[in-house]
Parts: C-alpha cells; structure tokens; sequence
C-alpha cells in the first residue's frame, strides 16, 4: 500500500469535531478497512484508538502489527447484532440497534401493562354499577398501587445489581443478591400486610378527608382484601426483575398475561354475576397477581438460578443494598407522593371530580407503562457498556440515542391513542354526564404529560444503570417540591381539576429537561472516563 494512502488514513480528526453541541446525536466513526480482500481465516489488528475512533488494518498491510484476540460480545449482550464480527467491524447501526431494543422491549411492555390494567379493569367494571364505589376506587388504588411503587426500590436494585455481576461473570453473586433481595421483599410485603389490617382504615380517612368519609367503608373493603397479596406482590417483583436482569423478558409475561386473564375473568364473574361490587373486584385481582408471583418465580428456577432460595443478608451485605436502594426509595417515593398529593387534591374538589380523575388517572397510567420497557432496556443493557468488561462508553451512547428516538415515537403514539379514549369513548368508563365533562377538561395537559413520559423513562433509566443515584434522588426531589407548590397554588387559586393536571404536566417535563441535561453533560457517565471513581457505588464481592 502506498505509504502516504496509509498516513494519511491514520491522521486525526481535527479536534473541533469531538467538541459539537450534538455529540450526543453524532453516529460514531467506523472502522477503516483495507483495500484488499479479507480472507475469514485472517484475523484483524487493532491500533490504539485515535480522536477518529479504532483504525484496524489488515495484517498484509503491515508485517509489524500484533494481533489482538477480540472480547466477547458487548454492547446489548446475546444480541446478534452486537456480537462478535460486529464488535471488530465497529458499532452496529441505528436501525440494527433499535430492532434489538425492540426485540426485548415489546414483550417487557407487558409486564408493565398487566398492573395498571388491572386496575382499569377493575375501574371500567365498578365504573358501570356505582359512582360512589367508582371514587372509593381513587383512595384504594393509591393505597394498594402507589404503595407497591414504593417498593420499585427493590425491583431496581435486583434488575441492576443482577445486571452488573454477570456484566462481571460472577455468577453466584447474582445468585446471591436474588436470594438477599427476596428474602428482603418478603419481609417488607409481610410488613405491609400487618400496616394494612391495623392502620388501613386511619390512612383512608386521612386521605380523603372528613367531607369523603363516605366512601372510606368501601374503599376500606378494597384495599383489605387485595392486603392479603402483598408478600406474593414484592416477592414476585423481585423474580421479575431478576429475569430481566438476564434479559429474559418473555417468561415473566406469560406469568402477568395469565394474571391479566384472571383477573379479568374474576372481574366480570365476582362483579357481573354475582354482584359483589368493589368486594369482587379486589378479590380478583388479589388472587390474580398471587398467581402472577408463584408463575414469576417457577420462570426464575428455569434459568439455574434459585428462586425459592432465601438468604439474610449480613449487616455489610444490608450496607450493600442500601447504598443502591436508599437514593432509588427517595426517587420512587418523591414521584408516588406527587401522584398521591394530585389525587389527594383531586380528592377535596368533591365525588363527581373524584370519579373523573380516578379514569383519567387510570388511563394515564396505563399509557405511561408503555414508555417502561425503555427504562427496564437501560437497566439490562447499559451496566455491561458503562462499568462491564466489555466497556464501550460510545455503544452506550449510541444505545442511549436509539432509546430517545423510540421514546419520541411512543410518546407522540401515545398522546394520540390515549387521548383518544376518554375524548371519543369516554361512556367506556362511565356513563354519568357530569364526570365526563370534568374528564373532558383535562384532555390538553394530560396530552402534553404524556407525550414526553417515554423519553423521560429512557433517561431516567440510563442514570439508575450507571448508579447515578445522587443526582436522580435530588432532581427528583426538586421535582416533587416544584410540583408540590404548584398543585397548591393552583387549587387554591380555583383552577380545579384543570390546575392539577397542568401541574403533573409540569412534573413530567421538568424530570425529562435535568435527566436530559445530566447525560449530555461532557463530564457526565457517558463522556467522562474518571467519572466513576467519584459517583459509582462499588460491588462488594462477598
């Protein structure tokens, strides 16, 4: 090869264009092949990396080069696309990548669809027989739902601390972080079931105020029953999240697709048939996500990995888990205590703007969950690319990039669809005229909450994998303080249920604007090498 082709193949870019605004948006550089023909048999050489990116020559080029054996696959590990001859050829392209994002995120959208909708159902059910029963729901939902948000703390730190270990090949690590955090979720939903039966009623009556006293028997009756089913909640959360942590999205929905399919059928036996009301319908779907946890961890035990296997962590294995779990517990419970204080205030505005919001609320909620898949696809995903062995800060960029892009699309798909139901279809869910005039008044800024939810899950997801725990636990604080006055300011200023959903449309742009602003940042996870030895909490091998 002529000398000077090959020199000038070598030089860097000039260094101005590593410093663009949009270096986020930039497609990487691929490698430089050689002129001749590659024979399979050949292997590639690797020279050390320029401002340009890797520049690999073939070995006739030069009789100097050494050879280099490659790692094994990085990027989205056990994809196809990232794999192998991929890794040596450069990264993948946007396309090939976000096929892979969609090859596992289309069946994780079902596990997170499963939960809220079935509390849809049970409110399109209950909607058709008894507006009273129909706002007891609100305070029900909050109590059994947002409470189980509560805990997403331990369904993170198993998706991220499962991820990371076999990111590092540590096998029977992760084999006992699954037993520590099952153990751990048992506790907790044993905890939460004695909260309910000795404090259930007190709570209720707190949150719905004096003037709503009489809705508490029933929605008393509700979060009751559906008590008995925590400890299969939490636990069953811990073996879906470990799943994915293996990237396994398929076995955990066929357990929430049978749950969904009980449930549902419950509903219209209990409620329909037999007329039990509110009763029927927590009493399906308390027996559905109990099956849900018993088919949840049979799929966890098909994998090698011991689901029913419990193990009390030491004092420096709770330090461990607390290191990741507290930030993720303060992030959860600043966003559940904002959605609690939209309800509570929702609530105080009488039972007719109750019973919209309780729908419209319901809705939201199950189009939100389809922006979740995303954020479960960093938390697999991005581990092995930030802090694994086969570490390539530029795939997870380029992983973050196709995140985004899907995010936009599902966001503005949503916003449409969504918004479509309870503008065009609203007798679905109730056929009282005066709560489908207070749903039809909150159609604009429950567009606009929703359009942005997906992206903001991708982002949000990209800074639990990198353990980016601080900064996420504080803006998300800020968050729920900026929103908290706000919602104050609204309703006593009169601006009713409107004024609240503006409000949550606020909370949800402003939690997309710090995350998206915190991952550009040049001296942020994704561009800064030494970032790391500062922000990472480190895994202890026990």
């Amino acid at each position: 090869m002529d000398l000077r082709l090959l020199s000038s193949r070598l030089l860097p870019l000039p260094p101005s264009i590593t410093r663009l605004p949009s270096r986020l948006f930039a497609f990487p550089s691929r490698s430089i092949s050689s002129p001749f023909p590659l024979r399979p048999s050949i292997p590639r050489i690797r020279f050390p990396p320029s401002a340009s990116g890797r520049v690999r020559l073939n070995p006739a080029c030069s009789s100097h080069a050494e050879e280099s054996q490659l790692p094994d696959s990085g990027g989205i590990a056990g994809s196809s696309t990232l794999s192998g001859e991929e890794l040596d050829s450069g990264p993948p392209s946007i396309w090939a990548q976000m096929k892979e994002i969609v090859l596992f995120a289309a069946p994780a959208t079902g596990l997170w669809i499963c939960g809220p909708l079935m509390s849809l159902i049970d409110t399109m059910v209950i909607g058709q027989g008894s507006s009273l029963e129909l706002a007891a729901l609100g305070p029900g939902t909050v109590f059994c739902d947002y409470l189980c948000y509560v805990f997403m703390f331990l369904s993170i730190a198993t998706s991220n601390m499962v991820a990371t270990s076999l990111a590092k090949k540590d096998k029977g690590l992760a084999q006992h972080q699954i037993s520590m955090l099952l153990f751990a979720a048992f506790a907790c939903g044993l905890g939460m079931f004695l909260f309910t039966r000795l404090l259930g009623p007190q709570v209720l009556a707190a949150f719905t105020g004096s003037e709503n006293m009489h809705i508490v028997p029933s929605a008393n009756t509700y979060i009751q029953i559906r008590g008995f089913a925590w400890p299969a909640v939490l636990v069953g959360m811990v073996a879906q999240s470990a799943s994915l942590g293996m990237k396994d999205s398929w076995g955990p929905l066929k357990a929430l697709a049978a749950a969904s399919a009980i449930n549902g059928f419950g509903d219209i036996l209990l409620c329909f048939v037999f007329g039990f009301g509110i009763a029927g319908a927590a009493w399906a779907t308390m027996l559905s996500q109990v099956v849900a946890a018993f088919m949840m961890m049979n799929t966890l035990n098909k994998t090698s990995f011991g689901a029913f296997s419990l193990s009390v962590p030491s004092p420096g294995e709770l330090l461990q888990i607390f290191e990741i779990a507290a930030p993720v517990f303060i992030t959860m419970t600043s966003k559940v205590a904002f959605y609690s204080l939209l309800t509570y205030f929702a609530t105080s505005m009488g039972t007719m703007t109750i019973a919209a919001h309780q729908v419209m609320i319901n809705v939201f909620c199950m189009c939100t969950v389809w922006g979740e898949p995303l954020s479960q696809t960093a938390q697999s995903f991005m581990p092995e690319l930030i802090h694994g062995v086969n570490r390539s800060l530029v795939k997870a960029r380029m992983l973050l990039r196709s995140l985004i892009i899907i995010g936009a699309m599902t966001g503005l798909t949503l916003g449409v669809v969504g918004t479509s139901f309870p503008w065009l279809f609203p007798y679905l869910f109730t056929t009282d005229h005066t709560v489908i005039g207070e749903m039809h008044k909150v159609l604009l800024p429950y567009f606009i909450a929703l359009i942005v939810t997906p992206s903001t899950h991708s982002l949000e997801g990209t800074l639990l994998a990198g353990r980016d725990l601080r900064f996420l636990s504080l803006s998300m604080t800020g968050c729920f303080c900026f929103g908290g006055l706000t919602l104050l300011l609204v309703c006593s200023r009169g601006f009713g249920l409107p004024g609240c959903w503006w409000a949550l449309a606020g909370f949800q742009w402003a939690r997309f604007s710090l995350a998206f602003q915190r991952l550009i940042s040049p001296h942020g996870m994704l561009y800064g090498d030494d970032f790391y030895q500062h922000e990472l909490v480190k895994v202890k091998t026990t």
